[in-house]
């Protein structure tokens, strides 16, 4: 068996009860290496949620419903034919989202992991037996929210959709998901095609690509129960905004504005190769990006030089077509925005050492020293190829610096004393921290979050899935009911 992820199946339609046209003008799906039209899908607008939701209420109990084993079956059937058509998928990946192959792959080969964790979620236990007091049994025990709305970006398109949407199922809920505008293919398109060759029954995945109108309209509708919100931070506002004003739980996996702590112990080879990986892996843009290098200052001078001699050799092109490092940024607005964050921290005083320089939408990989934290290249997300560098003097000057933002999701700590590392970490406001290592570090297992700007404390993956996508309901059981003085 294969995926039918031919255009002739969903071109101009999306994945809602089968595969059917929107009441939205179809969204064109672009190439930003080329700006060539890649093909189109369909678009939704509030009414095509409002049926969505409540098409998958009325499914979501059937599914709850079914025997354990047969839901684990879809989701390691699922597993098998996305490893059969892994190349088919990373064209799509490569050409939509403009990251290279080995990203492409990376995606793929952490949704095969998500897939068959989800299986096993079936047999784990979903509840504890309570102590009580008489002849009563009293157990806790974990049931689905209902219908998990899902909100998702165009960095890792495919990777960062199934971390919602594949526990969301595995636990019980329907989920409605609206992938970005951007990449609504490889954020959506492709997972519903490969669930519906899986066998996953009708109802209980739709997905609606659209813009702000569906978005809204999602974490609004009274048939969504729990929304899930990956993308930036000033969205993720609206969006918890929103969910608050309706009473509903809502996961906010949100921006960074992560430090790279490069101590003056540290294996200098290893930590060029952490801090290019780091900030230029996807063209930097990646939530655990290290948007800072804070390096101490008696290696902060060799360190810039090989990490500008590295930057110099990085090749930027079409990933789709040629063997680069770096491929294309999203769109021109990022682009705007990536020129402008170093441009005025160059004329505020910071040194621009590589780079800086874009063509169409691809950006060189750019170094820029002497960052203070007054400069945008300090304070700001910039989702681009840049490294920003700042030198401190002491470990109390590198913890101030890096908590000195109102993000905290990521941070690595490279130097040759454990110690010291660990004693940095328990310092540090982030919900991720990698002791010789750098930021950007997900193996899908662990539970995935942050604080502040970052988020709300929510987490994906691992033991948190059943936080995120399952509540408490509290049981108890008696013979008799008891006698009341009253």
């Amino acid at each position: 068996m294969t995926i039918d992820i031919a255009q002739s199946t969903w071109n101009a339609k999306a994945f809602s009860s089968g595969w059917r046209p929107l009441s939205g003008e179809p969204l064109p799906v672009m190439e930003p290496a080329t700006g060539r039209r890649l093909a189109e899908v369909a678009s939704a607008g509030a009414k095509d949620v409002e049926q969505a939701a409540a098409a998958a209420k009325v499914a979501q109990p059937g599914w709850a419903g079914m025997p354990f084993a047969a839901r684990a079956a879809i989701f390691r059937r699922a597993a098998m034919l996305l490893e059969g058509q892994f190349d088919a998928f990373a064209d799509w990946i490569v050409r939509e989202t403009g990251g290279i192959r080995p990203k492409a792959m990376f995606e793929l080969g952490s949704v095969v992991n998500h897939l068959h964790e989800a299986a096993a979620m079936s047999t784990q236990p979903r509840g504890i037996v309570l102590p009580s007091d008489g002849p009563v049994l009293s157990v806790a025990h974990r049931v689905a929210h209902g219908v998990v709305g899902v909100i998702t970006p165009f960095n890792f398109p495919f990777l960062l959709s199934s971390r919602a949407v594949v526990p969301a199922l595995a636990a019980g809920n329907a989920v409605v998901l609206k992938p970005d505008p951007r990449t609504p293919v490889s954020g959506g398109i492709l997972l519903a095609a490969l669930f519906d060759a899986a066998g996953l029954p009708p109802g209980v995945l739709h997905v609606l690509p659209g813009g702000a109108e569906a978005g809204e309209a999602l974490v609004a509708d009274p048939s969504v129960t729990m929304v899930s919100f990956t993308g930036s931070t000033a969205v993720g506002r609206r969006v918890g905004e929103l969910a608050g004003r309706h009473l509903k739980k809502v996961a906010l996996e949100l921006g960074g504005k992560n430090a790279l702590i490069i101590l003056e112990d540290a294996d200098l080879d290893a930590a060029v190769s952490s801090g290019s990986w780091a900030s230029w892996l996807h063209q930097g843009q990646i939530c655990m990006s290290a948007g800072r290098h804070l390096v101490h200052r008696r290696i902060a001078g060799e360190y810039v030089a090989r990490m500008t001699e590295k930057a110099r050799a990085m090749r930027v092109g079409d990933p789709f077509r040629e063997a680069v490092a770096l491929g294309p940024l999203i769109s021109e607005r990022q682009r705007q925005r990536v020129a402008r964050i170093v441009a005025d921290s160059i004329d505020m005083g910071a040194k621009l050492c590589a780079g800086g320089i874009s063509r169409e939408l691809f950006y060189d990989a750019t170094v820029l020293d002497e960052v203070s934290p007054r400069m945008p290249a300090f304070r700001e997300e910039i989702f681009g190829p840049v490294v920003s560098v700042t030198a401190f003097d002491s470990d109390d000057e590198a913890v101030a610096l890096a908590n000195d933002t109102e993000y905290g999701l990521s941070a690595g700590i490279l130097t040759a004393s454990l110690a010291r590392g660990m004693a940095i970490a328990r310092r540090l406001n982030v919900g991720l921290v990698h002791i010789n290592d750098q930021t950007v570090n997900d193996d899908g297992f662990m539970p995935m979050g942050g604080r502040g700007a970052s988020g709300n404390g929510s987490r994906h993956g691992g033991p948190a899935n059943w936080d995120e996508f399952t509540q408490w309901q509290w049981t108890t059981y008696r013979d008799t009911p008891p006698t009341y003085p009253l």
